[in-house]
């Protein structure tokens, strides 16, 4: 059992307990620096430590933090650098929660390995598996799941994924868990809140002062680091006030650029797809697509191009999401798979 040190995973390892599991816990020391916040302090080590005391189960703390340098926070920093905006949470379950973890489960000799994740394993009829959105559609984690292969849901519980996380904490407070009312953890586990993402950046790469320039390529303010922003973004652009509302279409390190415009140019009519990974197999036409962890699951075409390419068509103009985020496509409540965006375009900007 996934022991984090918050109340979701103490639930399910005290629900897998009362189902008759032998079941172990297991903390995974990430980040070998400062943290205050997430699922890496030294405090949610201790909790998760007295939850396996408190429900008579062995505990263990794995250290991990060379693997998550190199799968986590090196690749955080890089696509920073290159003007993306990345998810270091999914790269964290793909690389350490159900591959450094499961692989050291195998070699232990477990049967499975369990998180107090809010999801769900879908088993459909030919017994193929997928990931199935949480009962708790607020708190549903599915969205940085997406990547879990058959061979992995095959050897996954998620105990909790049937609750609300009101009834989650409910049953925390009944069995008398020290974390029943433990906040939610929410940042980046490697960036305290004292130091923030400006200073970590700065320390790991070299950031370009720039310029932002209006769709005509007019200059209308600067910014410290091109680096720390992302598209979408519509303060700290150095711009004066009393205009109208204007956000980042654009942005391109290699030139020290930020290009902005209007709502309206925000807009786009498709996204642009890197490789697909598929739940099970491909799926073509009508599907929905999320594209960040709490957003709305909306309607959209999905077609594969004469190059090998996939586009994302959108039913109705939407906001441009970041390149760098993940784009997972659902049949209803379960995945059937997911990409990063690699470009954008709005129905009135011509093709780059």
């Amino acid at each position: 059992m996934a022991l984090s040190g918050g109340v979701d995973s103490s639930v399910a390892a005290a629900r897998l307990v009362a189902a008759g599991h032998d079941v172990v816990g297991a903390t995974l020391k990430l980040w070998g620096g400062e943290s205050d916040s997430g699922c890496c302090s030294v405090s949610d080590v201790d909790d998760a430590r007295r939850v396996a005391d408190a429900l008579g189960i062995d505990h263990h703390t794995f250290a991990y933090a060379e693997e998550f340098e190199a799968a986590v926070v090196g690749p955080y920093v890089a696509a920073h650098a290159r003007g993306a905006t990345p998810n270091p949470c999914m790269a964290c379950n793909r690389h350490l929660k159900f591959g450094s973890l499961l692989a050291r489960a195998d070699r232990l000799g477990f049967d499975a390995v369990a998180t107090g994740h809010h999801a769900r394993v879908a088993v459909g009829p030919d017994g193929r598996r997928r990931v199935a959105r949480g009962a708790d559609a607020a708190k549903d984690q599915s969205y940085v799941l997406h990547m879990l292969d058959q061979a992995t849901l095959a050897r996954t519980l998620f105990p909790i994924g049937g609750l609300t996380k009101d009834r989650v904490r409910a049953m925390a407070a009944e069995l008398g868990l020290r974390t029943a009312h433990k906040p939610d953890s929410q940042d980046v586990c490697f960036i305290t809140s004292a130091e923030g993402r400006a200073a970590f950046l700065g320390r790991r790469a070299a950031l370009t002062p720039g310029v932002v320039r209006d769709r005509s390529g007019a200059e209308v303010g600067r910014v410290p680091a091109v680096e720390l922003v992302t598209v979408g973004q519509r303060r700290g652009l150095g711009l004066p006030g009393g205009g109208p509302k204007r956000h980042v279409l654009r942005v391109e390190p290699a030139y020290a650029r930020v290009t902005i415009g209007s709502a309206d140019d925000l807009l786009v009519d498709r996204q642009v797809l890197g490789p697909v990974s598929w739940a099970d197999r491909p799926v073509h036409g009508d599907l929905l697509a999320q594209c960040s962890a709490h957003g709305r699951a909306e309607p959209a075409d999905v077609e594969a191009g004469p190059d090998g390419a996939v586009t994302l068509e959108w039913r109705s103009p939407r906001r441009r999401v970041a390149p760098g985020q993940a784009v997972v496509l659902y049949d209803g409540d379960t995945v059937l798979g997911s990409a990063t965006i690699t470009a954008t375009r709005s129905p009135a900007e011509p093709r780059a």
